[in-house]
């Protein structure tokens, strides 16, 4: 009997000692490494210089003595251009069609009978093109600095050329019936003491404002008005001033080439992966089954911040964590396939995972090594609505 007796202490010991070792864990060493892994593409996009061309039209009024409707010509511009840096550009132009001239009717003096007489209205046109240069300077880019997406903006330019007349026949036409005595007998005419005939050549110079408006890449719409100042002797009338002439224009700016350079960037970040190192295999307790647990924390378009209708779900997720310490969690990050491009879908995936495994671990305290996470970019669409898919899902277990 005592023998039996013996003999069952001894089983039990070895049992309980048998049961003390399968819960027992005793870690050798830890080794820690750093590993790179992707984070997302930056891109970046610098000025290139290119050139450009101007194609406008509209209407000149020509600075003179009638009246402000009898002055309106049509005109038209064609400009080569060089940007050499966001806010500086020189432009070759050529500008032309025709000017006008004339005075409102008034009382004259015949010289040869020294009567007053009636001096009729008259307006007289002729043909020109002024060739020149223009230095522009971009206000918006100078002071607001380079942005190749704004759709606004506005420039001064200074410059000047030769303007090259001709065809001023109705001048020459009026100065010789006046003279004549066919307009009221008006001897002793003197309105166009600087008539010319043939060709004229002027040196002009000019500033102005130009306004754009950008409609892509390459195209903007063009809003321009100039001020330009010759010699007396344009007009053909002895004003003992100058002479002034005034565009207004409209047309668009082409770019020739690219404009703008874009550079992409892939960057890494750095991981800590920790290798836990056991001296002995240990045989596991029975682990509790633990039931799974899902939340989708959806997004906005082309956003990745969490909204506060969302951030109860990742606080669920980390009660659940913390109430089941072995549990673990994978975060996976999604981005809609109906918008955007390849490029930028995997990038916003791969943000909207990273913003929530950052609420876990900094606001909630969840340790690192309990969560693990992917992004899918738009090459897997877990829901039917594609709106749906702007989600990062969290499962945990």
């Amino acid at each position: 009997m005592k023998m039996k007796l013996i003999i069952v202490a001894a089983l039990a010991f070895v049992g309980l000692n048998a049961t003390a070792q399968r819960q027992e864990k005793v870690v050798d060493r830890v080794d820690q490494r750093t590993i790179q892994e992707f984070d997302h593409q930056d891109v970046t996009k610098k000025f290139k210089p290119h050139m450009f061309l101007d194609i406008q039209g509209g209407a000149q009024y020509t600075l003179g003595e009638a009246k402000f409707s009898k002055q309106i010509s049509p005109n038209v511009q064609l400009g080569l251009g060089y940007q050499f840096t966001p806010w500086f550009a020189a432009r070759l132009q050529a500008n032309g069609w025709q000017s006008k001239g004339g005075w409102n009717s008034r009382l004259v003096t015949d010289y040869s009978s020294g009567q007053r007489l009636e001096l009729p209205q008259s307006d007289y046109k002729w043909k020109y093109v002024a060739p020149g240069i223009d230095f522009i300077f971009s206000l918006t880019d100078l002071f607001g600095g380079w942005n190749p997406e704004r759709f606004f903006s506005a420039a001064i330019f200074v410059g000047g050329g030769a303007n090259i007349a001709w065809a001023n026949d109705d001048a020459v036409n009026i100065d010789r019936v006046v003279r004549n005595g066919m307009a009221s007998g008006a001897a002793g005419f003197n309105q166009l003491e600087y008539l010319w005939d043939g060709t004229k050549v002027n040196v002009f110079g000019r500033g102005g404002l130009q306004l754009g408006f950008r409609l892509s890449s390459a195209v903007t719409l063009m809003l321009e008005g100039n001020a330009n100042i010759l010699t007396d002797k344009y007009n053909s009338k002895k004003a003992d001033n100058a002479d002034w002439y005034f565009n207004a224009l409209a047309g668009l700016r082409i770019n020739l080439g690219k404009s703008v350079i874009t550079e992409t960037k892939d960057v890494y970040r750095d991981v800590v992966v920790y290798d836990t190192i056991y001296k002995y295999v240990t045989i596991p307790e029975p682990v509790k089954k633990i039931e799974q647990v899902r939340r989708d924390v959806f997004f906005e378009l082309n956003k990745y911040d969490i909204r506060s209708s969302e951030t109860g779900k990742i606080a669920e997720v980390a009660a659940f964590l913390k109430e089941n310490p072995k549990a673990k969690v994978q975060v996976t990050g999604y981005a809609d396939a109906e918008t955007g491009n390849d490029r930028i879908n995997d990038r916003l995936a791969q943000q909207r995972a990273d913003v929530v495994v950052k609420a876990l671990v900094e606001q909630y305290e969840i340790a690192a090594d309990r969560i693990s996470y992917d992004s899918k970019g738009s090459h897997v669409q877990p829901f039917a609505e594609n709106d749906k898919n702007r989600v990062t899902i969290m499962i945990a277990e």
